[in-house]
């Protein structure tokens, strides 16, 4: 582990080496990234002054001092600058006024060039050397005229970034269909994948309308559950499976994972008999085709 004065990093850490680290977000629903604290201790909520690739940043600390092996941080590790001054403090509220009325002068000039693109936030690096405008479109915008124009009213560098509907969620915020607000702008630092089989396996209705979050994609909530589903499912036997009751052989026509309760069709001459038994009590005698199929297809990846 070598400490580069010249850039103020830390390299060449071994993988299984023990570094000091920090965390630190940028934004509230932020990811948050390994610093270097530099010698120094930190409190989770103090400011502090960061060099990140754009440039001297404004974050704030969300991990207090504490180590990690180095395979955990991406290499060279940057330092913490200083803690944050309160003329930092005045400077980054500054930027944060500065980026509302850079919003409201993009948004008319993209109706002035006629441009199919929404405008979903103004950004300003902490030294205000470069603007970022979020825009999200269905198609490729050619905003080079935009971008000239943007340049000669606010004298920086200008960047334009579209982004994916996920990401505008994120950005604007907004309240869900279960009353809370969006997961991705209160605490989720990633999106995670989310796939239609965990739905499937929670046994919820199909219906995309039911299933999907604001941004129209999949909600992110799916997949809380669907390891503990995963598990659950594992150890019961599936529908359509020959079981062994208490009562008799039958055949398994619904179950609830979570609870371990199986609805199990027992043949009886005097008519067909239908009863609720826990998992423990069933003995499986064959799976159905499917079952068996997949079963077979993941011995041979084994």
């Amino acid at each position: 582990m070598n400490y580069n004065k010249e850039n103020g990093t830390i390299e060449d850490i071994a993988f299984d080496e023990e570094v000091e680290v920090i965390g630190v977000k940028f934004k509230d629903a932020g990811k948050v990234y390994y610093f270097s604290p530099n010698k120094q201790d930190f409190s989770v909520g103090d400011n502090v002054i960061v060099k990140t690739a754009r440039g001297l940043e404004f974050g704030f600390v969300a991990a207090a001092n504490k180590h990690v092996l180095g395979k955990d941080v991406v290499q060279p590790l940057k330092c913490v600058e200083r803690l944050a001054t309160e003329d930092d403090v005045r400077r980054y509220e500054s930027n944060k006024q500065l980026e509302v009325s850079a919003f409201e002068t993009c948004l008319k000039m993209i109706a002035k060039h006629k441009l199919d693109m929404k405008l979903i936030e103004a950004e300003y690096t902490f030294d205000n050397s470069k603007l970022l405008f979020y825009f999200s479109s269905d198609g490729r915008v050619d905003f080079r005229e935009l971008v000239k124009d943007l340049a000669s009213v606010f004298h920086t560098r200008i960047e334009l970034r579209q982004i994916g509907i996920r990401d505008e969620a994120k950005m604007m915020g907004g309240i869900g269909v279960c009353g809370r607000p969006f997961c991705c702008s209160s605490f989720l630092s990633d999106f995670v994948q989310v796939s239609i089989k965990m739905a499937k396996e929670q046994n919820l209705s199909l219906n995309s309308a039911k299933i999907s979050g604001t941004c129209g994609r999949l909600m992110c909530c799916l997949r809380y559950e669907s390891d503990v589903y995963e598990e659950e499912i594992r150890k019961t036997p599936p529908v359509d499976s020959k079981v062994s009751t208490p009562d008799g052989i039958g055949y398994v026509k619904e179950i609830t994972p979570l609870s371990g309760m199986c609805k199990v069709l027992i043949p009886d001459k005097g008519g067909d008999i239908i009863k609720n038994f826990h998992r423990d009590k069933l003995k499986v005698l064959s799976k159905p085709e499917h079952k068996q199929k997949e079963t077979e297809t993941a011995d041979i990846s084994e």
